[in-house]
């Protein structure tokens, strides 16, 4: 276990690799996927940090899972009545972080949120297992509870009323994050670390800048 007074010690050199220019995938969508296959040995290599703010700016953030990546964006499913739901109404702005530590690597994508169509979010819900259904029903996500025993309670009333298949609720749905900025970073020695970000521009193309660490 770290010892708390000796933080400001720990460190580690990153020497797995690096990331050159030349090695990059011509779009940010094919760089993306090639790194989640590379991580994917990892434990949860789709789990992403997600930021976001509210209308006053205060933020927060939380991991949630990545479920679909396509040319429009990264998206995830939620109650959209939780804090991120709330905040992304009032600020539709969010950054996502895949903080994939044991490839001594990270991807950092911000950009504008939107809902999906409701016919994607039908079509994940109906995907997910029935447990899984019925706990997303049952949850009032992000808001103050008085015990477990109160959202067992719920949950066990949900699955009599639906023995075999939940409804997807009106408030659980599909958010999709459309990049303006992807960030791919390659730990390296000395901490001078390879940071490599894909930018689209205001006529809609992308150019591909390299950031100092």
């Amino acid at each position: 276990m770290p010892d708390p007074d000796k933080l400001a010690a720990m460190r580690r050199s990153y020497a797995r690799g690096g990331l050159d220019e030349a090695a990059l995938a011509p779009t940010w969508l094919e760089q993306l996927r090639v790194w989640l296959g590379e991580a994917a040995e990892l434990l949860e290599p789709n789990a992403m940090v997600l930021a976001t703010a509210d209308a006053r700016g205060r933020p927060s953030a939380r991991t949630v899972l990545l479920k679909g990546l396509d040319e429009r964006g990264l998206t995830f499913f939620t109650n959209l009545d939780s804090r991120k739901g709330r905040d992304l109404r009032e600020n539709p702005y969010a950054s996502v972080v895949f903080p994939w530590v044991e490839l001594q690597r990270q991807v950092v994508v911000a950009g504008e949120v939107a809902p999906v169509p409701p016919e994607e979010s039908d079509a994940y819900f109906a995907s997910r297992p029935y447990g899984s259904r019925v706990g997303a029903a049952a949850s009032p996500q992000s808001q103050v509870i008085a015990s477990r025993s109160e959202l067992e309670a719920v949950a066990e009333r949900l699955a009599a009323e639906h023995p075999e298949d939940v409804p997807r609720p009106p408030h659980w749905g599909g958010l999709r994050l459309a990049p303006e900025t992807v960030e791919f970073w390659q730990g390296r020695e000395d901490r001078l670390h390879d940071r490599l970000r894909y930018r689209r521009t205001a006529e809609g193309g992308w150019v591909v800048e390299r950031l100092a660490p």
